[in-house]
């Protein structure tokens, strides 16, 4: 009899297989839109509440199921596309109705109803940790309705790792939004806290991205088409004047699956070289089909990451996809080194007329003549008609040209005996305290020697400490717009702006948001131009998405610290005289100089001793 090892109660082996498919709420949102998917749904709505810690609800119009396999959809290994081992290879669907519903069930609440059409009754089971608590009729409309209520209820420690609502209902839409574009011909709804979030018609793939995204995507959208052999490439590309710094909008589908692929990701930048300002990331979405069985969709549970049999070749044709949209279109610019620009017509001149050139000729004229058609002729040299132009040049000192001295010039000579610096240059001079050195660092003397400073850190602690201390007082100085500004951002961007709302309100700012539009904004804090608001924000919601440095530190001083990074001073600025005294002022007036709001080193000294050993 085995002393150590011994084999897992069902309901503890349940769990741990969840925990390969279900990490957060949106794994379920994921799995339950894609069921719905499979099941022939083309009306399919998402109810959430909190983020999806508190429900999870999808509704379908699909072809539902009967009371076996409804039975059947929540028990482990039970699944409706694969038969074989080589089925693996082979799947062209999501995943019907169980695999995943099995591990749901074991770590949440979970109600199924659901009825096909050739059933008078529906079939309405409950299950609570894995465990079957009912199985009943029920009279409902044909399709299927999942409710997963109160996720890892009996399991504290999941439950824990969970982060806030707002961070989990962002997640979601994340899942949501993939789905919604990989079948445009469905039509979706979604709900939080009982609000109505998205309503998307079914359409085609340009208007979903536009019902997705805003309005404002319509104009950014480039199509991309190619079709091979080894893949068909379509979708869009955005164009590179509306580059984000931020990750929000780059989505590859293959075989209308979400996938994440670095190495395709390197093949649009790479069709993009030269054409993207630095810093930023264009926008695509790009959908490639390739016959299943050569790819390997199995190397990730959530399957989110796929192994091509030739990737080098779709790499290939994909980025030569992507520069043909890119020039085919007029985006990106073509040098013809066999035209000839005195050849083309100007702009203003394209629609005017041809007309002959009108040519006169004045046959009277005789150059050899004394009349009229040679005024010079016959006309003798006299000093008085010289003297009337040579008047003209009186008064130019000494070196004019004398009448009666003889044809030469008159040069009087002038030793100078002017200083290399005037006075006064030099009192300048020794008046500077501060010195710019390659638009970046700020070089000063102290007693012990130099003093180098970085002078984007140095600003980025400077901002910081005044963020930190707008927070903190109970009413920040704000700055009323004359004119209330309107900002358009996509349905992502306006949730994460709900995450941050509470913070950027504390700072000064006075925002109202739209809904599905974008945000207005009727006052700002004093610290931020209305003509930089714009930018800000969009650093801001690059930043949080990234979670830059936000371990350990509270919300209000994370914000203070995304600002300081959004709002200081870029390299390659130029500093005057009074901005460079003014920031080193400022920086040894905050309680921390040494270090930036990101730990980075600010200044560095380098005493006499030091300078003296560099020139031996």
């Amino acid at each position: 009899m085995s002393e150590r090892i011994e084999l897992l109660p069902e309901h503890v082996a349940n769990q741990i297989a969840a925990g390969e498919v279900v990490q957060r709420p949106a794994s379920v949102v994921k799995e339950l839109l894609e069921n719905a998917i499979d099941a022939g749904g083309t009306e399919i709505q998402l109810i959430v509440k909190e983020g999806g810690k508190t429900l999870i609800q999808v509704v379908d119009n699909g072809a539902g199921m009967n009371r076996a396999d409804a039975e059947l959809s929540v028990v482990r290994h039970a699944t409706s596309k694969i038969r074989k081992a080589e089925d693996l290879f082979e799947i062209h669907t999501m995943g019907f109705r169980g695999e995943a519903l099995a591990s749901i069930a074991a770590i949440a609440r979970l109600d199924l109803q659901t009825r096909n059409g050739k059933d008078d009754l529906g079939t309405h089971l409950k299950m609570m940790g894995g465990t079957r608590e009912s199985v009943e009729e029920t009279v409902i409309p044909q399709g299927t309705s999942i409710s997963v209520k109160n996720l890892f209820f009996n399991i504290p420690a999941r439950r824990n790792f969970l982060k806030s609502s707002k961070v989990e209902f962002r997640h979601v839409l994340e899942e949501f939004q993939r789905v919604a574009l990989a079948h445009p011909e469905v039509s979706f709804k979604m709900t939080h806290n009982d609000a109505q979030f998205l309503n998307i018609p079914e359409s085609n793939l340009r208007r979903r991205i536009v019902n997705l995204f805003g309005s404002r995507m319509n104009d950014q959208l480039v199509p991309v088409g190619e079709e091979t052999q080894v893949v068909r490439v379509g979708g869009f590309i955005c164009k590179p004047e509306y580059a984000k710094k931020s990750r929000g909008m780059q989505f590859f589908f293959v075989n209308n699956r979400f996938v994440k692929n670095p190495y395709l990701h390197h093949a649009i930048m790479n069709a993009y070289e030269g054409l993207l300002r630095p810093d930023t990331l264009p926008g695509y979405f790009i959908f490639l089909e390739v016959p299943p069985d050569t790819i390997d969709i199995n190397i990730h549970p959530t399957k989110t990451e796929i192994k091509f049999e030739n990737e080098q070749t779709v790499y290939a044709i994909l980025r030569s996809a992507v520069k043909h949209s890119l020039g085919q279109f007029n985006i990106r610019p073509v040098l013809d080194f066999d035209s000839d620009p005195n050849l083309e017509t100007p702009y203003n001149l394209r629609n005017q007329q041809v007309t002959r050139p009108q040519i006169e000729v004045d046959r009277n004229f005789n150059p050899f003549s004394e009349g009229t058609g040679n005024p010079l002729k016959g006309k003798p040299y006299s000093r008085k008609e010289e003297g009337s132009w040579t008047a003209l040049y009186e008064g130019l000192g000494e070196g004019q040209y004398r009448e009666g001295e003889g044809s030469h010039w008159v040069v009087e000579s002038e030793t100078s005996s002017q200083a290399l610096f005037q006075e006064d240059t030099l009192d300048s001079l020794t008046e500077v305290t501060s010195f710019q050195v390659d638009r970046k660092f700020i070089l000063t003397r102290v007693k012990s020697g130099l003093l180098l400073i970085d002078q984007q850190r140095a600003h980025q602690r400077v901002l910081y400490e005044q963020f930190l201390e707008n927070i903190s007082q109970k009413e920040p100085a704000s700055q009323i717009l004359l004119f209330p500004l309107h900002l358009p951002f996509d349905p992502m961007d306006l949730a994460i702006l709900r995450e941050m709302q509470e913070s950027l309100k504390a700072l000064g700012f006075q925002m109202e948001f739209e809904t599905e539009t974008g945000i207005t904004i009727s006052a700002l804090p004093v610290l931020i131009p209305e003509a930089q608001v714009g930018n800000v924000l969009e650093d801001l919601l690059t930043n949080w998405k990234e979670q830059l440095g936000s371990e350990g530190y509270s919300e209000a001083d994370r914000m203070a610290r995304l600002l300081s990074r959004a709002l200081s001073i870029r390299p390659g600025r130029t500093l005057d005289t009074t901005s460079r005294q003014a920031l080193i002022d400022d920086l040894f007036a905050c309680k921390e100089s040494e270090r930036s709001p990101f730990n980075k080193k600010i200044y560095a000294t380098f005493g006499v001793d030091e300078l003296e050993k560099k020139l031996h």
